[in-house]
């Protein structure tokens, strides 16, 4: 008989967030056009903003991490 193995979480972290809702609209829309999740798109979007940030943003950034 086989067992149910429940996988690990994987290292994410939950957040909430408040969207207006023609974005959530627009990004569910997205999702549903490439068959991804609304949560996979997101992230897309956020690394997408995060690795074109302003030169001047991404400095102060770097100073904040380290």
């Amino acid at each position: 008989m086989n067992k149910l193995k429940i996988p690990e979480n994987h290292s994410g972290v939950s957040k909430t967030l408040r969207l207006p809702e023609n974005i959530v609209d627009d990004i569910q829309s997205l999702a549903n056009l490439k068959n991804l999740s609304f949560n996979k798109v997101v992230i897309s979007l956020l690394e997408f903003g995060l690795n074109n940030l302003d030169e001047d943003d991404k400095r102060k950034l770097e100073k904040l991490k380290n």
